[in-house]
């Protein structure tokens, strides 16, 4: 358990790695803050969980992850906290996003609205920054190379 906690905090001190984590934490955590809290014109969180699980039919526990990933990962994302965790997390969600809704609209996002619907190309970005992230950790400036300094 302590080797896997280890591994879990360990990070290149690369200042490129945190720029890569504060972006991908930066733009998910408005979409988390919609979903659990209601702001940015948000549904907060019932009402999300009663469009994820009624409107798109999915499982109860599926939406729930969706929005504890987007809300609390982006948090942890922004402070370097468990990162890695983190960042397979979203790479994970957002590859079942575009298996499950946007590979049949293309690559292009919706930009014009002539679309049935959005294309995969952010969610393509979104996976980027968290492979990045999720290969190597946190950066320089995060709690993780904190905690790891003082282990």
């Amino acid at each position: 358990m302590k080797n896997l906690f280890k591994k879990l905090i360990t990070t290149h001190p690369n200042l490129g790695f945190s720029i890569a984590r504060l972006t991908l934490g930066l733009v998910i955590f408005p979409h988390g803050a919609q979903k659990s809290l209601g702001l940015f014109g948000g549904y907060g969180y019932s009402g999300t969980m009663e469009s994820l699980t009624t409107q798109m039919g999915l499982p109860s526990i599926v939406a729930f992850s969706v929005i504890m990933i987007e809300f609390f990962g982006s948090i942890s994302l922004v402070l370097g906290l468990f990162s890695r965790f983190w960042a397979m997390s979203l790479a994970g969600m957002f590859t079942g996003i575009i298996i499950t809704t946007q590979l049949e609209h293309g690559f292009f996002m919706n930009w014009y609205g002539n679309q049935a619907g959005e294309g995969y190309e952010y969610s393509l970005l979104i996976i980027g920054l968290a492979l990045s992230v999720l290969l190597n950790g946190s950066g320089k400036w995060s709690i993780d190379s904190i905690i790891l300094k003082n282990k």
